[in-house]
């Protein structure tokens, strides 16, 4: 007995020997390892600031009320009951505080952002932006809000200054989705907010930092024992703009005086943009778009109700940025490309050129939009009062010299060329998510958009248009016609596409924001620079980065034909030119502004009012675009707008 008494107590002692000599320090870490903790320091967002320092967006509190998961599987109604007690203290919707409680993606979820798009093991945020007092009022009776946690988090705001808004260059945020949590790397958690849009979106990565980190060891009880290792978050930089606030508050306020003079006189007026480009470098000072939102309804999370509205097409889709995701008929502001083009086709400046009342091609009478007969004039005086029969003929003459319709889907062709050299077509660079790159219909876009819709063309023609017939006969029966014509032949690059492309109609389409870089092409001499809305970045020390401005072209314009338009475009906001109306006042002997209106004509809507201009012509330093979409007449609603935008660059001495 006492031989086998020792040898057990000899086993023992070797174990422990074993266990805490040999194994001892394997062990302990992996002890430490299994019982950890990590604690997430969310890193402060980096702000967005005006060229002064004005702060467009910054950093503010808000109270969130957040529940438990677990309390809500344990519950027997899944937590219905815990969630109408809290929406009632809190005085909301249960509709919209349980929303929340479900997964994004999952059967019987609402649409986003009224369902949960976070990680399902962290507390979900059932209401945000609530009022504290409200809140803790939760905290203090437990029994009846088991699960319940009040949390203070810093959320997003948009404060204005100068009344500035930039909603659609600013963007917004919303919490991480499980998408990005799980693609980011370990550098988005559930509880972090991403940019959605604009600058937010764009420079997501430099303004969102580096998160923290502490690891905690815990006992059995979950009790914190030691501190493994921490790791100190690094703020987000801030983004420091071209823009200026004070006048991109005049933009925002001429563009929406332009939308209410159009509806005053009768038009539906339902979007428009308008812009302010720096033409020796391509730097966005100032940007708008109508209708517009307040970037502030998204800080604490955004209602469904609200975003509803925001993305509702009756209402206009405030969201969908006019600047550069909408594009447009560029109409007779395209003619600054055109008169270039005309001189490459053989066109001559010395010349003289009808300008009568129609002109017809084939079977169809085109007509002049904005201008009246003016029998034999130069091109100078074209542009000045905006003939379009004048550039019918010339694109005529220039289609017929390339074969017309039996000229291949390569042929050149000098007017799609030069509106390809001034940028047109393809997208501009702008540091903004979601740009639209336009369209030129040249041939090749003619024969391949054919070949994509034939087959439902074709059926069209067969079927007819029974839908519009009940409210619009003779549309119906006009759009049956086209769709038999397009049916077979509908590849050719006709006379009419020629004609209409020379005074920026038909199917091309142009972005604002890509005009605008036309307009500072021919300012500064035919330089192209991307467009800007950024400057650089600013640490937190002071310490900034500079983004240095990007040549992407040149437009091959000679010098001559360069200078016979600036001459044209001069005149126009003078006495006789189409602008003269929305420029008298202006002092245009201390500061002269040359531009051009257009009036886009769209199938079945109102006419598009563009103005685009550039000044002072002395010294080329602002582009300035407006567009209305179903404004009606460029001179009578775009030019007041761009006229608006100049006396706030005059008064600002910028």
């Amino acid at each position: 007995m006492l031989a086998l008494l020792v040898s057990l107590f000899a086993l023992l002692v070797g174990r422990l020997g074993q266990v805490q000599l040999v194994q001892g320090p394997t062990l302990t870490e992996a002890a430490r390892t299994v019982n950890t903790r990590a604690v997430t320091e969310h890193a402060l967002r980096g702000r967005i600031l005006d060229r002064a320092g004005r702060p467009l967006a910054a950093n503010t509190f808000t109270t969130s009320v957040t529940v438990q998961r677990a309390t809500l599987l344990d519950a027997a109604d899944g937590g219905r009951a815990l969630v109408s007690r809290v929406a009632a203290a809190l005085h909301l919707p249960v509709e919209q505080l349980w929303g929340k409680t479900t997964l994004c993606g999952t059967a019987g979820a609402p649409r986003a952002p009224a369902c949960w798009g976070g990680s399902p093991y962290v507390p979900v945020p059932i209401a945000t932006g609530v009022d504290p007092r409200a809140a803790l009022t939760l905290l203090e009776q437990p029994e009846k809000y088991p699960g319940v946690g009040v949390v203070a988090e810093p959320a997003r705001t948009y404060p204005g200054p100068d009344g500035a808004g930039a909603a659609h260059l600013l963007g917004y945020v919303t919490r991480a989705n499980a998408e990005e949590v799980g693609s980011g790397a370990g550098r988005v958690d559930a509880e972090d907010v991403v940019g959605r849009g604009g600058l937010e979106e764009q420079y997501d990565a430099v303004l969102r930092g580096v998160n923290g980190r502490t690891v905690v060891s815990v006992d059995p009880r979950g009790v914190v024992r030691d501190t493994v290792s921490r790791t100190a978050s690094v703020p987000g930089r801030d983004v420091v703009t071209h823009l200026d606030a004070r006048l991109q508050a005049s933009t925002e306020t001429a563009l929406r005086q332009a939308v209410e003079r159009a509806r005053a006189a009768g038009q539906r007026a339902d979007s428009g943009a308008a812009v302010v480009l720096d033409v020796t470098s391509g730097a966005v000072v100032a940007a708008a778009s109508y209708p517009a939102y307040d970037p502030n309804v998204f800080t604490g999370g955004i209602s469904a109700a609200d975003f509803a509205h925001l993305t509702d097409a009756g209402a206009g889709t405030p969201l969908r940025s006019r600047l550069t995701a909408e594009t447009f008929p560029p109409a007779s502001t395209f003619k600054v490309v055109s008169v270039p083009a005309a001189v490459n086709a053989g066109a001559s400046l010395d010349g003289r050129y009808d300008c009568s009342p129609t002109f017809r091609v084939g079977s169809q009478l085109f007509h002049n939009f904005e201008s009246r007969g003016y029998g034999l004039i130069d091109l100078h005086q074209t542009l000045v009062v905006s003939c379009d029969t004048v550039f019918y003929r010339l694109a005529y003459a220039a289609w017929l010299g390339q074969g017309g319709l039996a000229a291949g889907p390569s042929t050149p062709d000098p007017f799609v060329d030069m509106a390809r050299a001034f940028g047109l077509g393809r997208r501009t660079g702008v540091d903004l998510p979601g740009e639209a790159a336009g369209r030129i219909p040249d041939r090749a876009w003619k024969r391949a958009t054919w070949e994509a819709t034939r087959a439902s063309t074709c059926a069209r023609a067969r079927s007819g248009y029974p839908e519009v017939a009940r409210t619009d006969p003779a549309r119906a029966r006009y759009l049956t016609a086209l769709a038999a014509e397009n049916c077979t032949t509908g590849f050719q690059y006709r006379a009419g596409d020629a004609v209409n492309l020379s005074i920026g109609q038909g199917d091309l389409a142009v972005t604002p924001l890509q005009l605008a870089g036309v307009y500072a092409a021919i300012a500064n001499g035919g330089t192209l620079w991307q467009p800007q809305v950024a400057a650089g970045y600013r640490d937190r020390a002071g310490a900034t980065q500079a983004i240095a401005p990007r040549r992407t072209g040149t437009v091959p314009l000679r010098a001559d034909v360069l200078g016979y338009v600036r001459a044209a475009l001069a005149d126009v906001p003078r006495v006789g030119g189409s602008a003269h109306s929305a420029f008298a006042g202006f002092p245009l002997d201390r500061y002269p502004v040359a531009g051009k209106t257009g009036t886009g004509e769209v199938f079945g809507r109102q006419a598009t009012a563009w103005f685009a201009a550039y000044g002072p012509t002395t010294r080329p330093r602002y582009a300035v675009v407006a567009v209305v979409s179903q404004g009606g007449s460029g001179s009578k609603v775009a030019a007041p707008a761009v006229r608006g935008i100049f006396d706030a660059i005059l008064r600002l001495g910028l």
